[in-house]
């Protein structure tokens, strides 16, 4: 590996390392993203199950709850997309947010396997500097 080749490997390092860390970032959010649909899903079913002026905690975050007596648990309010929400049945609120986990599980997978790609490139691209390094000592 000549000078210029080691310098262009260096920067290509570089960027690697940047880019992993944005695709760190990409994951996280998925993955909280995903815990969220999860959690609402889960809250969706359980309220469904609820008679009309039963008492329920509602999650609103941060393991924190508040009480609140069932209304309509046939309908809830849900994001239909580009921040724009509509009233559904509860059973069609769930769809939607199976579609919307699904979605989300195959994003996570993809920036994982993405991430693990990188990766392996930036620990191919390490090593071959090193050696480069250790031949030029």
């Amino acid at each position: 590996m000549n000078d210029e080749e080691l310098r262009q490997s260096m920067a290509a390092l570089d960027n690697y390392r940047n880019q992993l860390e944005s695709m760190g970032q990409q994951v996280q959010i998925l993955q909280m993203s995903l815990q969220e649909a999860e959690r609402a899903k889960e809250t969706l079913e359980a309220f469904h199950q609820a008679e009309e002026n039963d008492e329920i905690l509602v999650p609103v975050g941060a393991s924190t709850f508040v009480k609140a007596r069932v209304g309509d648990a046939d309908h809830a309010i849900v994001g239909v997309g580009n921040k724009i929400s509509a009233e559904r049945t509860t059973e069609d609120a769930v769809s939607i947010l199976d579609k919307n986990i699904g979605e989300l599980k195959e994003a996570f997978k993809e920036a994982q396997e993405a991430s693990a790609d990188l990766e392996n490139r930036a620990r191919q691209l390490s090593s071959a500097v090193q050696q480069a390094h250790q031949e030029r000592q």
